[in-house]
């Protein structure tokens, strides 16, 4: 089957459901630290990329405590919960019909990248994917370069791809890329601050299935 176009999936948030295990590991952090913990309504309104500044801005105190304590401290606490995290809700469904229709799929995510792959595979959806890319630490930075490493390898061409994602972050690699973008409000940021991104905003996976059947890419 000739290649549709691509869609560049991010990983958590948006496929994997690991909202509730990123909030409970980082309130131990918090409460370890005696600092307030976070609802998950606040965890949605402050988490941001750089994750450093997500830190800073729930109370962590870099002049005090390395960073690289606090990040390894949340991965270290992440990873013993995530075999508890699933796919999110329509996550199959949606692979199956990018698949079915003849579009290459791809993962770029802010996880490192060995964890990532470990992930993908344990939840048996590997088969689905063209290209998996993380980052080479734990420490959350960004995945721009990770994406134009995908473009430059692949030879793509920013019209022909669709990136789905949870973040403004997603939202800016989409931009740099020159690419299209769908943001998925079910995840790790609001949906009030996805709008103001300017991009659409779908509630969940299950309407983004409507929206491609409606509007294919």
């Amino acid at each position: 089957m000739e290649t549709k176009g691509t869609i560049i999936w991010d990983w958590n948030g948006t496929l994997l459901d690991d909202t509730a295990i990123c909030l409970d590991s980082m309130n131990q952090m918090l409460s370890h630290r005696h600092l307030p913990l976070l609802t998950l309504e606040k965890y949605r309104e402050v988490f941001t990329f750089p994750v450093i500044q997500y830190y800073t801005t729930i109370g962590f105190d870099f002049e005090t405590e390395p960073w690289d304590k606090a990040a390894i401290g949340f991965i270290e606490l992440y990873l013993e919960a995530l075999p508890g995290a699933q796919l999110a809700t329509g996550a199959i469904e949606m692979l199956e019909f990018f698949k079915q229709q003849g579009y290459q799929q791809a993962i770029i995510s802010a996880m490192q990248h060995d964890a990532l792959l470990k992930s993908v595979d344990v939840l048996g959806i590997t088969r689905y994917f063209d290209y998996i890319g993380g980052i080479g630490d734990h420490y959350g930075a960004g995945k721009i370069e990770n994406a134009r490493n995908f473009f430059s390898d692949f030879n793509l061409s920013p019209s022909s791809v669709t990136l789905l994602g949870d973040t403004l972050h997603d939202a800016e690699v989409a931009e740099e890329l020159g690419s299209s973008c769908i943001l998925i409000a079910n995840g790790h940021q609001s949906k009030q601050r996805l709008v103001e991104s300017g991009h659409l905003v779908i509630d969940n996976l299950k309407k983004l299935l409507d929206h491609f059947l409606k509007n294919p890419c």
